[in-house]
């Protein structure tokens, strides 16, 4: 498993110089290399890996929690971010790949759907969230883990909750800005792996006011017997209705005090496993909005690899920026603060820029189009016109390999049964400014069964925006610097 291991770092780490010899050469009309192989035999046994049950999670963690590493400094940085495969139940271990695949695209297709009405343009972008109180805090973060078998939410990071802290399985999401958890009492609540948090036996929590600064700027809240109350709706028809709340976070061995929160004593949708979302938007009310000028806006991640035991990580502060990645400008869209759109110029196959006009990836002026990164959506979505031009220039240069029928969203697969390596053409997206990302092949030529099929993981839309999904951000270093407007890849491998 460390060879194995050692071998998926060296090719992220390849890609990564990739994108840094593009950026200081200035080049935009070649990447580094026009092929690469890809790993089959490799890719097909972590389909078939059984990951730890949750409950032998909940022991890594209590013996491995952030501020009890060896490192002390490493200790007040990260916190451990794992894929929702990585945290299956003892009645889903059993499932195939296939079957987990299938409910993959499921999520996917409603979470796109909803992102899309979101960002139409038709509708304002309402008042943003407003940031509470908060005491100087150090950089610190978290691992990450991936959710796939425990409900919406692809990626799950594990933090306390109140004084004193109780453990909890939170979704990330770059593209919300409210922090919220499943309280007691609660009158409709789904299914998560730890205890309903019980406000009443935190000596930390809260209530927020109707007339406090936290309510009154927060969208759609409420007020009932003198408590400001929330209400957030997703795309896919989830919610969570509660109160608004003060509240202790703790981070490995970072306590943070005064974080506005989400009491939620009424929730439905595909949270399943997770106790709630812990926003990462660019809004004011997300956590990362609410740390404000003592992290600068700063956050970095690495998304744990599909099919392996490894987890990846979060890290907020400025020491989350690291020296030596590319950075590209983001840009901002006033119809929809909680997203982070990114210059995209085009995108290029076994070396070839594809020929798609600049403008398809544009945002323009009423907040239509233009690409945004998304670790709550799976696979890469490209306008149609786009994408079939992006597809064609790839089925063109790998006629090498045996065709399959696609599967679910995809059109374009293969059959690599028997197959140990393949050589595929590189990828490559072609940002603003210069910078060009080259992605490892194991980011777009992907399992979707355990018999040998591989897909192209992009896909086409009807609507003018583009997602970059967390398929392809896997086992790249992304960080984000708010303060400053940029969004960095590299230098980093996870």
């Amino acid at each position: 498993m460390e060879k194995t291991s050692m071998l998926q770092a060296l090719l992220v780490l390849l890609a990564v110089l990739q994108l840094l010899s593009a950026a200081a050469a200035g080049s935009t009309a070649t990447s580094y290399s026009d092929f690469q192989h890809l790993n089959v035999r490799e890719a097909l046994a972590a389909t078939k890996a059984l990951p730890p049950k949750i409950n032998e999670y909940h022991d890594f963690f209590n013996k491995h929690e952030v501020g009890e590493s060896e490192s002390e400094h490493e200790s007040k940085y990260k916190l451990r971010l794992l894929h929702r495969d990585q945290l299956r139940s003892a009645s889903s271990h059993r499932d195939s790949h296939s079957l987990r695949f299938h409910d993959r695209m499921k999520r996917d297709a409603k979470r796109v759907a909803g992102l899309f009405r979101r960002l139409s343009g038709h509708g304002a972008a309402g008042r943003d969230g407003g940031a509470a109180a908060f005491e100087v805090v150090e950089d610190f973060g978290s691992d990450v883990v991936s959710g796939m078998d425990q409900g919406s939410g692809e990626y799950f990071v594990r933090i306390g909750v109140g004084s004193p802290a109780r453990s909890q399985y939170m979704v990330i999401d770059s593209g919300s800005d409210i922090v919220w958890v499943q309280c007691q009492p609660c009158s409709q609540c789904y299914h998560q792996s730890d205890p309903v948090f019980d406000p009443s036996e935190s000596a930390s929590f809260s209530g927020v006011s109707c007339g406090s600064t936290v309510c009154d700027r927060l969208e759609n809240a409420g007020c009932r017997s003198g408590r400001c109350h929330y209400e957030v709706s997703y795309g896919d028809g989830s919610y969570t209705k509660g109160t608004m709340a003060l509240e202790t976070l703790t981070f490995g061995g970072t306590v943070v005090n005064n974080v506005a929160i989400g009491c939620g004593h009424r929730n439905r949708g595909m949270f399943i496993g997770a106790a709630g979302l812990l926003g990462l938007g660019g809004g004011s009310m997300s956590f990362v909005g609410q740390l404000g000028g003592q992290t600068g806006g700063a956050f970095s991640y690495c998304l744990v690899s599909r099919g392996t035991d490894a987890s990846g990580s979060l890290e907020f502060g400025r020491g989350a920026v690291p020296v030596g990645a590319v950075w590209v400008p983001l840009i901002r869209n006033p119809q929809a603060p909680s997203f982070y759109y990114i210059g995209l110029a085009g995108l290029a196959v076994g070396g070839i820029r594809v020929p798609i006009s600049e403008d398809t990836f544009r945002l323009n002026e009423l907040g239509n189009g233009g690409v945004v990164m998304d670790t709550g959506t799976a696979v890469t979505r490209f306008p149609a016109p786009a994408y079939a031009a992006f597809r064609d220039a790839f089925v063109a240069q790998t006629t090498n390999l045996p065709r399959a029928a696609g599967v679910t969203i995809f059109d374009t697969c293969y059959n690599l049964y028997g197959f140990v390596t393949v050589r595929v053409p590189t990828i490559s997206f072609y940002f603003s400014g210069g910078p060009i990302l080259t992605l490892p092949a194991r980011n777009f030529l992907i399992p979707v069964d355990d018999a040998g099929t591989f897909c192209f993981a992009f896909a086409p839309s009807s609507s003018p925006l583009s997602i970059i999904g967390n398929i392809q951000q896997e086992g790249i270093q992304v960080s984000f610097d708010g303060s400053n407007g940029f969004v960095g890849f590299g230098p980093n491998v996870c």
